[in-house]
């Protein structure tokens, strides 16, 4: 299916691994042109040049840490033109409220939170400016299936999916969409890392970390390729009269599994 994103220029934040670099690759193979943006610069460069030989694109970057005002508003400038917004910037901390105190909780919610919002803020009116565009945040599904042992994390999403929802609810009136994806457990780097240290804290041995996947859907979780591919066709106009709405990817885990 050719999602007609040839030639679309699109920005990905926290794109030099995981969930962001997965979009990177699938938005490459259908054509598109990116602008990468991410706090280390060094993977940064390695994957715009590896996509950039692989797919003949144009893939830029930009080192950029969205919790300060002034590096949201350069790569808002330095985004100008694109026609697709795919925020996925995030590294909010797992534990319960008596673990995560205030300074804690801000720094986290100043990325995940506030760095979708106001980068959607200077983004959207460039889109709306220049006639239309499709906003796609990559929020996570404890927003949904609340985790008191992820709270700030649960709150933050809850809140990005009501953000998502009321801007996506009014924003074709400008020929803009603007959708969300909630995944459940993405195999990433991070992932690992919390797999790890939970089996070393409750198993002894961090080595034993896949035993906490059995239990998911299909014994797995997603692969950030699976979230990657999502992504695109939504911001595709294959998608175009939706809007407004999140998509949950966790397996069937939120509707009940287990």
């Amino acid at each position: 299916m050719d999602l007609h994103l040839r030639g679309k220029r699109v920005l990905i934040t926290g794109a030099s691994k995981g969930i962001g670099a997965a979009a990177a690759e699938a938005f490459a193979e259908e054509g598109a042109n990116l602008l990468l943006a991410a706090r280390s610069g060094d993977q940064l460069k390695a994957l715009a040049d590896r996509l950039r030989s692989a797919h003949q694109i144009d893939a830029a970057t930009s080192v950029v840490d969205l919790r300060k005002a002034e590096d949201v508003a350069r790569l808002a400038k330095e985004a100008a033109d694109i026609d697709v917004l795919v925020n996925n910037a995030g590294d909010i901390p797992g534990g319960s409220i008596d673990k995560i105190d205030e300074a804690t909780w801000r720094h986290a919610w100043e990325l995940k939170v506030f760095g979708y919002i106001n980068l959607t803020r200077q983004v959207y009116a460039q889109m709306k400016a220049k006639g239309g565009g499709v906003i796609v945040n990559d929020i996570g599904a404890a927003g949904e299936k609340f985790d008191a042992n992820y709270i700030c994390g649960s709150a933050g999403n809850a809140a990005l999916m009501a953000f998502t929802r009321a801007l996506g609810g009014k924003s074709l009136a400008d020929n803009i969409r603007v959708v969300g994806i909630n995944p459940g457990p993405v195999g990433t780097d991070r992932h690992v890392t919390l797999l790890k240290t939970r089996a070393k804290h409750e198993l002894g041995d961090e080595r034993r970390y896949r035993e906490f996947q059995k239990g998911l859907p299909l014994g797995r979780p997603a692969h950030a390729r699976e979230i990657g591919d999502l992504m695109a066709f939504l911001a595709s106009d294959r998608a175009g009269y939706t809007s407004g709405v999140i998509y949950t990817v966790d397996g069937g885990i939120s509707a009940g599994w287990g």
